[in-house]
């Protein structure tokens, strides 16, 4: 499997740590306090690399297939009266994405962007029901193109200070594509009108964006 970097959001930090680790081999002495130093910059270079890696995966071609918008554990299954922003009846399917896990965040359906709304929260555990919404979050409504709604939500934790979205209102999306990601991890929200989708992953499978398939339109 190739691997790239996700460049627009990690090329500075991966810069910067790659000076500070090339001046720490270059400059420090090389008595064993200095060289623990040494090792620990590299560490740290290899992990900010790992940190913004951006495989490729194969998209699947069934256009009623939806594929999970990031990587992780789904960790909990519901029924919603009312999903954010769309007031209709649905899934939720939470995925818990850990410091280890790729953190870009990927299309689970082609359509439309109808709506964004980003809120500012806390930062509690992401694993928590009520970080859903008490966190910072940020929701995004997509019109698929069988013209049903559903809904993402990023949501920030404890070491995740920081939600990347680079797509807007009224941009067409297709399934599988990269669009942002969540610093440090956390989680993903996603909401699936009820009636229209059968469930295919279950509480402790593990997903990866884009690839794995969540569930199909009826």
């Amino acid at each position: 499997m190739a691997y790239r970097v996700a460049l627009k959001e990690g090329s500075k930090w991966i810069l910067i740590f790659l000076l500070v680790m090339l001046a720490a081999w270059a400059f420090l002495p090389w008595n064993w306090y200095w060289v623990c130093l040494k090792l620990l910059s590299t560490v740290l270079f290899v992990f900010v690399v790992a940190f913004f890696r951006n495989p490729e995966r194969k998209i699947p071609e069934d256009p009623d297939a939806i594929v999970a918008p990031a990587d992780g554990e789904v960790i909990k299954i519901w029924d919603v009266d009312e999903a954010p922003l769309i007031r209709t009846p649905s899934v939720g399917i939470s995925i818990f994405m850990s410091v280890f896990n790729v953190h870009i965040n990927r299309i689970p359906a082609s359509g439309i962007v109808e709506n964004i709304d980003y809120r500012k929260g806390q930062f509690l555990v992401a694993s928590k029901p009520e970080a859903s919404e008490k966190n910072e979050r940020n929701a995004i409504v997509i019109r698929t193109d069988n013209g049903e709604r559903l809904v993402m939500v990023q949501v920030a934790g404890t070491l995740a200070r920081r939600i990347i979205c680079n797509i807007g209102e009224g941009d067409r999306v297709v399934k599988g594509w990269s669009f942002g990601m969540i610093v440090l991890g956390s989680r993903v929200d996603l909401f699936l009108p009820k009636d229209a989708v059968e469930i295919r992953v279950k509480i402790g499978d593990k997903v990866r964006a884009g690839s794995s398939i969540i569930g199909y339109w009826r």
